[in-house]
């Protein structure tokens, strides 16, 4: 018996953060009220980042006040400081995300500062959201290889990992930001660090740039990895990356999981007809392989006799 994987739903942030059209408030609380009726561990929200930096997600907020609540699910956001948390508090957030980069050069550009300047108010943050039972998670984006500095060293994810740690924080995602990563290396960087951190829960968050990021997925598994990050027709990007490409598709990972035999909790027929409505508002946005192929289920009627190019 295969154990179960969990999903947690990223388009709300990671994908309406790349759209640059206007999506109004009112929009993105039905949306997320619609993700709530799926079968998702946790939803990501939004994110409390300066509206300068990502304006499509101004509202967060607003967004967070209005959306109906579904007891069952853990609604997160991405933070980068303090006034973030303030900001997560007052809406009364259950989980916060922190922004880190493995590279001095992705958070430069991510978070103005170099990675482990990045982390000195981690400590801080980690204390209040504490006192205010606001659940924390860190997160180590372009783990998998930096578009502007290449593969990146174990030896610096575990270094980063030793901060986590020393302050408290066990609670790990690793982004493949630039769809460099492959299944060798996956499982390479993931089994180095859970035998180095075998209290640490680590997750996934794959996007799908060069098209591994399903078998990266299974990689994943097999070295122990049952958390996984992933949006809805794969809408989603890095502002801050050259070329950046949507994230995997829920529908692609729900259905490759579920095809395998592993159980995900999450609906597909409802996250397809929430895809297809993705493809309608944000056309130029959705890529998911399900979206062109339709699920293995989907069987079509078979001819009568033999199709011939002349007959056509």
């Amino acid at each position: 018996m295969y154990e179960k994987i969990n999903i947690a739903e990223v388009s709300p942030r990671d994908g309406f953060q790349i759209i640059k059209q206007d999506i109004p408030t009112a929009d993105k609380i039905h949306y997320l009220n619609q993700l709530a009726d799926c079968g998702f561990a946790e939803i990501e929200v939004s994110s409390f980042v300066h509206p300068t930096a990502v304006p499509q997600l101004k509202d967060a907020q607003d967004v967070f006040r209005e959306i109906k609540r579904n007891k069952n699910i853990v609604y997160r956001a991405l933070i980068p400081n303090l006034r973030g948390l303030n900001r997560a508090i007052d809406v009364g957030v259950d989980k916060v995300k922190l922004m880190l980069s493995a590279t001095d050069s992705h958070s430069l550009h991510n978070a103005n500062a170099k990675t482990f300047d990045a982390m000195r108010d981690f400590e801080a943050i980690f204390e209040k959201a504490l006192e205010n039972n606001i659940k924390v998670g860190g997160s180590i984006a372009v783990s998998f290889g930096c578009a502007y500095e290449g593969p990146v060293p174990i030896e610096r994810h575990l270094k980063i990992c030793e901060e986590y740690n020393r302050i408290g924080i066990n609670d790990i995602s690793l982004a493949d930001t630039t769809g460099m990563g492959n299944p060798y290396l996956v499982k390479e960087v993931i089994s180095k660090l859970k035998e180095e951190f075998p209290h640490f829960k680590f997750s996934l968050h794959l996007h799908n740039t060069r098209g591994m990021a399903f078998a990266n997925a299974v990689a994943g598994y097999e070295v122990g990895i049952r958390d996984f990050d992933s949006s809805i027709g794969g809408i989603g990007g890095c502002p801050y990356l050259p070329l950046a490409a949507g994230n995997i598709s829920t529908e692609d990972l729900v259905h490759g999981f579920e095809e395998m035999g592993i159980s995900t909790g999450v609906d597909l027929d409802k996250v397809i007809r929430i895809a297809r409505q993705n493809e309608m508002d944000y056309p130029s946005y959705v890529n998911s392989f399900i979206m062109k192929a339709g699920p293995n289920k989907d069987l079509s009627i078979a001819p009568g006799k033999q199709i011939k190019k002349g007959d056509l």
